[in-house]
């Protein structure tokens, strides 16, 4: 888009005095003709300058203040401009080579830049196809402006639809024809200081780029409620960077789609990868990833590559493998959302990591445990042992759902990501109403007494299948009980017809299996509608895409009570003719239970972080009543730690809530009707 929002300036040729002037000041042109000026323009601050082509100036009358407080007058000093359209208030100065075939914002700083050109018509790295997953190519998804992490997911893993492939491409396609252009835009308030070579770049508003080293074939969709910053000796090439990002300090990309508000610096480098919303990388590398929101790698020794991922924290020295040496690096993997790699965790690629799991140790043995979250991963004597359920009791699991929403750095209004961050959701509870059904299967078939069980080439101790079902319960437990207990909030009812009306969900869609596409988590029926959709020209446009991805974002608790509902009346053995007061009381009753014994698990791992092998190193050259001052003068006392307390607030609150609607329900006169009640 034209930094001048497409209107037509007033412009006018300059006069003989004009030229005078200019010539006087050591300026030159090779026609005086081609270069026209806004109303108000004098040629006091215009020095040593050379214009070539066509050419248009605003006016120079605003006095910047540079860092330091040093006042600096807007004009030209010591630059070549060749076919370029100035607005008002610029300051070029001191670029050695030249400035060609860009339109140039109003109150921009140029200073000290080599090169700055758009070479040939250029789609300003919309369109460039990015190798991601599969190095070798096979999931290419082409990168534009627009582009949000659900729709990227759908292009990369929906191979399975060619018609769809096929009709998304041609969309972006049509996307990038529409942004092409011989002449490059910077947009008003952009500062670019001390940089190298820029080609071949889009420049939104507000952007700062200060010490780049090469920008070649990109955009920078910066704005004035969320500017993009550029730091020293950043390269990049075929590239698209969101709003409110950062990139700086040595990163290098290569055809990367960075999204809003991500933060890459200190030395990482990427190729033919995805960022997407809040995801911060440093020191280490990305190859071929998908890396959806909150995406998290800060060490030098951490490897990301040919993966998918989102919500992750990787450890320093993870890595994973996609080459088996066979075939080429053709491999990849799934790490679900909400995963931990500890230090020095490796996966051989292909496996599938289920959502919220801790990764500990070397696993080669390509397992699956998408149906088994929230479990550990560790390795044992070169095997790899699974702890079903276990990170819904860790304090870590707890605090990182608390974090990310506080974390959110975005700052424009216009979210390209919808972004839910749920902890329990149909989608993870789906996964552990399947992965109670695996384990009990695995007991039925290999006997309650066997000590180890084998699943998807990992190994379960018979402990950890027994608590796996246990936790799985709870949680499942809980998510139901929040449901319902949202569902009657503020109601008062006067019998318990009144209360099977309100359980009715209001709409029909949610049924059936829920997604999470890298962020929104949704119905995979009315994914599969936007699909067919597409694939009938139904849809026909980016926007309309977008459109429907938010609105079943906004939509997500109607849909979800479709979806929770149903399950609850086979986890409760409860219908919608028969269910009555005292059916829901006792389900109030099993969530007010799970929550309270989750909360407290929760309580008890805190307290190791408080324990005396946890104030080892503390209270040097002291004796143990020192090291226990100085431990708590650094970490506070356990009972005043500030998660400790939540915890012990949420007890609180959660038993008052459950307690005040059992209170109003048993209110209700029974009609008499036989309930049974299960789970």
């Amino acid at each position: 888009m034209s930094p001048f929002n497409g209107k037509s300036m007033e412009r006018r040729h300059l006069t003989q005095q004009e030229i005078t002037d200019l010539e006087q000041q050591g300026c030159q042109s090779t026609d005086w003709q081609r270069v026209k000026v806004a109303p108000g323009f004098k040629t006091d601050h215009i020095r040593n300058t050379r214009f070539s082509g066509n050419i248009e100036l605003g006016s120079f009358d605003h006095e910047f203040i540079l860092e330091g407080g040093l006042p600096k007058q807007a004009g030209l000093c010591n630059v070549t401009l060749h076919n370029c359209r100035l607005g008002n208030n610029v300051l070029i100065e001191n670029i050695p080579n030249h400035i060609a075939n860009y339109e140039i914002g109003d109150y921009c700083i140029i200073q000290n830049v080599n090169l700055l050109v758009t070479g040939g018509r250029s789609t300003f790295g919309n369109g460039t196809l990015v190798s991601v997953l599969n190095e070798t190519g096979g999931r290419e998804v082409p990168i534009f402006n627009e582009l949000s992490a659900h729709l990227a997911y759908i292009i990369a893993l929906y191979r399975h639809y060619p018609v769809l492939t096929e009709k998304l491409k041609n969309l972006i396609e049509r996307y990038s024809e529409q942004v092409a252009s011989t002449t490059g835009k910077i947009g008003h308030h952009v500062q670019i200081i001390n940089t190298g070579t820029i080609r071949n770049v889009c420049i939104g508003d507000y952007t700062r780029i200060e010490g780049a080293s090469r920008l070649k074939n990109g955009s920078v969709n910066s704005n004035a409620s969320a500017p993009v910053f550029i730091g020293h000796n950043v390269m990049a090439e075929d590239f698209i960077i969101s709003s409110g990002a950062s990139v700086s300090d040595g990163a290098a990309l290569i055809r990367c789609f960075i999204g809003q508000a991500c933060h890459l610096g200190h030395l990482f480098s990427a190729h033919d990868s995805l960022f997407f919303s809040n995801c911060q990388c440093e020191n280490g590398e990305a190859c071929a990833v998908f890396a959806g929101p909150y995406t998290v790698t800060m060490h030098k020794s951490s490897l990301l590559i040919a993966g998918m991922f989102s919500f992750l924290n990787a450890g320093s020295g993870s890595n994973q493998s996609n080459h088996l040496y066979k075939l080429g690096p053709i491999h990849q993997g799934i790490v679900e959302r909400g995963s931990k790699t500890t230090s020095d965790s490796y996966i051989l690629w292909p496996a599938k990591i289920g959502a919220f799991s801790l990764i500990m140790g070397r696993h080669v043995s390509h397992p699956d445990t998408s149906d088994l979250p929230f479990s550990y991963l560790i390795e044992q004597k070169n095997q790899t042992y699974l702890v079903p359920g276990v990170n819904l009791r860790s304090v870590g699991t707890i605090r990182d759902a608390q974090k990310w929403p506080k974390r959110d750095k975005r700052q424009d209004p216009r979210q390209l990501d919808c972004i839910n961050f749920n902890l329990l959701s149909p989608y993870t509870i789906q996964k552990m109403l399947s992965g109670i059904e695996v384990l009990r299967t695995l007991q039925q078939v290999s006997g309650e007494t066997s000590e180890e069980y084998s699943y998807q080439s990992a190994r379960i101790k018979s402990s950890s299948l027994k608590k796996g079902i246990q936790f799985y319960t709870m949680a499942i437990h809980k998510f139901l009980g929040n449901s319902i207990i949202k569902r009657l909030e503020n109601l008062t009812f006067r019998n318990d017809e009144e209360i099977r009306r309100r359980l009715r969900p209001d709409w029909e869609q949610g049924s059936g299996e829920w997604v999470d596409l890298a962020g929104l988590i949704a119905p995979q029926k009315e994914i599969a509608r936007l699909i067919q959709q597409i694939e009938n020209d139904e849809i026909r446009s980016i926007t309309e895409i977008t459109a429907t991805f938010q609105q079943l974002h906004r939509d997500y608790y109607r849909l979800e009570w479709t979806w929770a509902w149903e399950v609850m009346q086979f986890w409760y053995q409860v219908t919608p003719e028969t269910i009555t007061a005292d059916a829901v009381i006792r389900i109030v009753e099993s969530w007010k239970k799970a929550v309270v014994d989750l909360d407290r698990m929760l309580y008890e791992d805190a307290k190791k972080e408080f324990s005396m092998s946890a104030q080892t190193g503390f209270g040097v050259d002291g004796n143990k009543k020192q090291k226990k001052i100085d431990f708590e003068q650094v970490r506070g006392a356990f009972e005043n730690n500030p998660f400790v307390e939540t915890v012990q607030e949420h007890i609180r609150v959660k038993t008052a809530l459950g307690d005040e609607l059992i209170g109003r329900l048993k209110a209700v006169p029974s009609d008499g009707t036989k309930d049974s009640f299960g789970g």
